[in-house]
């Protein structure tokens, strides 16, 4: 029988990819079988993940490219330099995200709005403009971006994220609707609180901990791997016939009303 998840020789490219969620991706993506390239600021922490990878006893295997998401020279090298190594982009993960502000919406000042607007969409929409061409000409091609159920529910402390985050279901869906004709597919991803260092300010809080998991039927939070796994779906044939939809994975919190 046909493996449905098998990721054999396709490229796939994952922002924000050196730890947590990202990182997660690209060694279950590598795990079956893909060739991943590891991306994020820092040069030397791509190198180390993508070694990483490499040494691992997988199918896949995994190159390092730095590239800061909120410059659009650098994400244009990411593209180019995966093109020069592996001479193709079969699927695009948008994971890379900033949230420099936590606090009531009156308190966030234009810099720290700008900045999350700009390294969550407009890092985004810069990416996919780069490698929808190519898929569109293979007639093949996925897009994933991970969101967050930030982006479906009202936050008191995280109302910018949020609002980029709910950019992100948009974004998927004008892809899917534009380019589908073309067999490019784009979904996102809307993760609940997962252990990173990227939410530790929020699982690391024992009163937002309890109250984060008491309304959630799996009664705690996910893990990095849990999310890689709904990527790893949506870039195989499994996932083959969704597009423009976003796949909520956060233990059924949005879904209680306990």
């Amino acid at each position: 029988m046909k493996n449905l998840f098998d990721l054999t020789g396709k490229v796939a490219v994952i922002t924000g990819s050196t730890k947590g969620i990202g990182k997660a991706i690209a060694e279950q993506m590598a795990a079956h079988g893909a060739r991943v390239v590891i991306s994020s600021r820092k040069a030397e922490v791509c190198d180390e993940v993508a070694a990483g990878i490499n040494a691992a006893d997988n199918s896949g295997e995994a190159i390092a490219i730095a590239a800061n998401i909120s410059r659009k020279e650098d994400l244009q090298n990411l593209v180019d330099k995966t093109r020069e190594q592996w001479g193709r982009i079969d699927v695009l993960v948008c994971n890379a995200a900033a949230n420099p502000y936590y606090g009531g919406m009156l308190g966030i000042n234009d810099d720290q709005f700008d900045k999350v607007m700009d390294n969550n969409i407009k890092s985004n929409h810069w990416l996919c403009s780069m490698v929808i061409p190519e898929m569109q000409e293979r007639k093949d091609g996925a897009i994933i971006i991970i969101s967050s159920i930030a982006g479906l529910v009202g936050h008191t402390t995280l109302g910018a994220y949020g609002i980029s985050k709910a950019a992100d279901f948009a974004l998927v869906r004008n892809i899917a609707a534009e380019f589908g004709p073309d067999n490019v597919r784009a979904n996102a991803i809307a993760p609940g609180l997962i252990k990173t260092d990227f939410a530790r300010a929020l699982w690391d809080n024992p009163e937002y901990l309890k109250a984060a998991t008491a309304n959630a039927p799996l009664r705690r939070i996910g893990t990095p791997d849990e999310i890689a796994g709904g990527v790893v779906f949506l870039a195989s044939d499994a996932g083959s016939f969704m597009t423009g939809q976003t796949l909520v994975i956060d233990g059924g919190r949005v879904i209680s009303n306990e």
